[in-house]
Order: C-alpha cells, then sequence, then structure tokens
C-alpha cells in the first residue's frame, strides 16, 4: 500500500454561475504543478451552495460530470466534488468521485441542512459510500455530514480490517462556525484513527454568507499536516504517509475497544 498524493482546491465560487466556475477550476487544475492521486474540490463547486435548485441543478450524468471526467483524464487522477442535481424527478446535493477511465461513483448527502431549509429542496441520501484508490478505502461525505458521528464511525472487522483509511469531507462551511468545523475535523481523525480531508470554499455567497476556508489533512494524531492558511486561496498537495497509520493502529489499539454502533 502507497502514500497518497492529496490535493485541496480552497476557493472563491461565483454564485450560481456554472460555466464560470468549470472555466476557473479548468485554469486551477490546469496550473497544477504537483504530480497527484486525487482532487478534492468543494461542496456545490459549480454554483456555491444554493436553495434554488430549480435553476441551478443539472442533470445527474450533465456538464459537471462530464468537465469532471475531462479533467481527470488529463491530469490522470481521480477528481471529487459536489453538485446539485436533478435525477427523476427530485434534488441532490450529490458528491462524485470519478477516475481517470471516466467511471465514477456517487453519494447524496445524508444529514440536510435545516437551518437553512436544504431539507425543503433536495432530498437525503441513504446510503454510505466508500471509494478505493491506491490500495486506501476512502469514505467521503459533504459539509454537515461532520457534526454526526454516528454515520461516519470506523469499524475493525476480524478477516476484513478497518472500514476506512480517511474520511473526506467536501463543504460549504460557514466562517461564524469555523472553530467548530476544525475541532470536529481532529475529533473525527482521533475518534476513529483514520485520516481527515477537509475541503472548504472561500468568500462570500450570493446570500451574503462569508467562508474562510480552514481547509486540512489532519491525521489520527488530529495533527493538521497542511500549510493552507484560512482564506487564502490555492491548492496545496499534502503526502499523506501510509506506514504511520498503519503502525499507530498496531501501537495504539483503541480500536479494539470501539462500542459497535448500529443505525436504526
Amino acid at each position: 500500500m502507497q502514500n497518497l498524493n492529496v490535493t485541496i482546491v480552497q476557493s472563491t465560487l461565483y454564485w450560481e454561475d456554472p460555466a464560470r466556475n468549470l472555466e476557473m477550476f479548468a485554469k486551477k487544475i490546469e496550473d497544477l504543478q504537483e504530480e497527484t492521486d486525487l482532487i478534492a474540490l468543494p461542496e456545490m463547486f459549480t454554483t456555491g451552495f444554493t436553495m434554488n435548485p430549480q435553476i441551478a441543478a443539472e442533470p445527474a450524468n450533465g456538464r459537471a460530470l462530464q468537465w469532471m471526467g475531462q479533467m481527470a483524464a488529463s491530469r490522470n487522477c481521480v477528481i471529487c466534488g459536489s453538485v446539485a442535481v436533478e435525477d427523476q424527478g427530485k434534488y441532490y446535493n450529490r458528491f462524485f468521485w470519478v477516475r481517470p477511465d471516466g467511471s465514477f461513483e456517487t453519494y447524496d448527502k445524508r444529514h440536510l441542512f435545516t437551518f437553512a431549509g436544504e431539507n425543503k429542496d433536495y432530498a437525503k441520501g441513504s446510503g454510505k459510500l466508500i471509494v478505493e484508490l491506491k490500495g486506501w478505502r476512502i469514505m467521503p461525505l459533504i459539509c454537515y455530514d461532520l457534526r454526526f458521528p454516528v454515520w461516519s464511525r470506523n469499524r475493525y472487522r476480524e478477516g476484513k480490517g478497518f472500514d476506512y483509511d480517511a474520511l473526506l469531507y467536501i463543504a460549504s462551511w460557514p466562517a461564524t462556525r469555523s472553530h467548530a468545523w476544525r475541532i470536529m475535523m481532529m475529533a473525527r481523525a482521533i475518534e476513529n484513527q483514520a485520516y481527515v480531508i477537509g475541503v472548504n470554499r472561500l468568500g462570500v455567497d450570493g446570500n451574503e454568507i462569508q467562508y474562510t476556508g480552514d481547509s486540512a489533512v489532519i491525521n489520527p494524531l488530529g495533527e493538521n499536516l497542511s500549510n493552507l492558511l484560512p482564506n487564502q486561496e490555492g491548492m496545496e498537495t499534502v503526502i499523506m504517509p501510509r506506514c504511520p497509520l498503519n503502525s499507530f493502529r498496531e501501537s495504539f489499539r483503541a480500536w479494539a475497544d470501539w462500542d459497535d454502533f448500529r443505525m436504526e
């Protein structure tokens, strides 16, 4: 099992303007100097966190998905992020994991942010997704999911090992609650003995909500491996080393005492 190179993209977004956002991100990805295995974009990266899916959502196999396939092929890496989509008459905040060969997997946001009315405009997802990349098992989640630790709880099963090695959160997390974002990412890493990748947007959206980013790559000890600063527009490729994860899990076997949570 190899080290994993993860590129986190901390960026402003153009409000409900997919064409302009795709053009912007294409330029950023084209300018990336480092080799990488994964490029992670924020939540609803084509529109911002909009509650206007009637005008902003696209078909499930629409332009954003096609664009992600092109970007993944051009960089020979996985591209991921979420998009507002319409699927069989319902709207979803849908995460796409797109590989260089064009194949993809999806996760629909489970915990909808009722404070903003997301539950009125979007349907919630029902299933989890765990993807594999270079021997790593990664569980993607979206923004508000971070507040619900049972949903993201890791498990160890004899003969199968851990459910995942890294949690991946993409977000539109407001500046007013940035402290909670940082603390809960560290908590999820520590309690699950796994890495946490968190990618959050910058700027001000169409509802005058401010975002400071605070994107991070957290190791199982709760330490941030990223050098990105709050309010800093940029991309960073972070190496997630595999050996320290394995040795930490073996030397500090807290996972052997985990409670067996079950979702009802």
